[in-house]
């Protein structure tokens, strides 16, 4: 009898002691419709919108109502990735991967101005709000272009060297950029446009996603072998690594909760708790939508953003260069925008 207490004691403790997921219900569902290729999902605070990079335009959501503002098209046919807005300037940018460029556009009309110069592969975008500059990550390219939006010309182009993926601002005058392909965070100096630290993260194989906590000096990349790193964002020490889902391209953080999410493929958001700047715990996963693999949220209300698509069920699952199976096809048209808020 005695065990058998012993026994149910220990079970309860451990019961108690396991961290529970929090609650995230999907408050609404916006169908933005085709293109069904799909990058990077920006919100921006200050006018209260959503901003969705697919195919060859970005759709601009209320990330209130749901509604459907507009859409910015017309000078990204090769297609868009990322999102920068200078609220300063009254204009945002994004890019056109094949041509090389990043595209101004007015956040008022959303009409297009002139293309700037980029490199190829122009992908993800930081908007700096100590510089006030525009840094376009372009990533097969190896290189940062810097955008001054005053004058909406290009003013330097960075060398980082190796692969990249996305990029933070911590405002604090540094930039932080995934190394993708050298599996390091490369820290730029945006007063002198220059690199001024590499740290390696060798237990991180292509970080993808990527999160800051700027009050307490953290960074989140997201890796393709399923961890999420935290790292010192004025030392670059590594301060813990958790497990996360399969697919990650996006990551987030939640200041008031204290929460960092990783946005997977797999069709979940994983969820880790920042306990204090050196303790990091699991909180498992939330499900989503397989193909939800990128990621934005509002950081006042907690609401994150997940774009998503249905799959082509008539379509083969393609195969990487690795073996591996790829991602699905998703079906013509399905895409949509999933507002997710945090309760029961």
């Amino acid at each position: 009898m005695r065990f058998a207490i012993c026994a149910f004691l220990l079970l309860s403790t451990a019961a108690i002691a396991q961290p529970a997921t929090p609650a995230y219900h999907v408050s609404k569902t916006v169908a933005l419709g085709a293109p069904d290729r799909w990058d990077y999902i920006v919100y921006d605070s200050s006018m209260h919108r959503v901003y969705v990079s697919h195919g060859d335009r970005v759709t601009v959501v209320d990330g209130s109502s749901g509604a459907i503002l507009g859409n910015i098209q017309g000078a990204m046919p090769g297609g868009t990735h990322g999102i920068g807005i200078s609220i300063a300037t009254g204009k945002g940018y994004t890019d056109d991967g094949a041509a090389g460029v990043a595209v101004p556009f007015d956040l008022k009309s959303f009409k297009t101005g002139k293309p700037i110069k980029a490199e190829k592969d122009a992908d993800g975008i930081a908007f700096d709000p100590t510089s006030g500059h525009v840094f376009v990550v372009d990533g097969d390219s190896e290189k940062l272009t810097v955008v001054d939006p005053k004058s909406d010309s290009a003013i330097a182009t960075v060398d980082v060297g190796g692969g990249l993926e996305y990029a933070v601002a911590g405002n604090n005058g540094k930039v932080y950029v995934n190394g993708a392909e050298k599996k390091e965070i490369v820290r730029i100096d945006t007063a002198s446009n220059k690199v001024d630290a590499r740290w390696p993260i060798p237990a991180c194989t292509s970080p993808h996603g990527l999160a800051i906590d700027t009050a307490n000096h953290r960074l989140f990349p997201t890796c393709a072998n399923n961890v999420m790193m935290v790292l010192n964002t004025d030392t670059g020490a590594v301060v813990a690594s958790l497990p996360i889902g399969a697919g990650t391209d996006g990551a987030a953080f939640d200041p008031r909760r204290k929460l960092i999410f990783s946005s997977n493929n797999d069709g979940t958001l994983s969820v880790i708790s920042e306990k204090d700047p050196q303790t990091f715990v699991s909180l498992g996963s939330i499900k989503t939508q397989v193909t939800g693999k990128n990621m934005g949220i509002d950081p006042d209300s907690g609401r994150l953003f997940v774009a998503v698509a249905d799959i082509d069920p008539n379509a083969a699952v393609p195969v990487g260069p690795n073996g591996r199976p790829g991602r699905p096809r998703p079906l013509p048209g399905s895409l949509k925008l999933l507002f997710l808020d945090p309760g029961p």
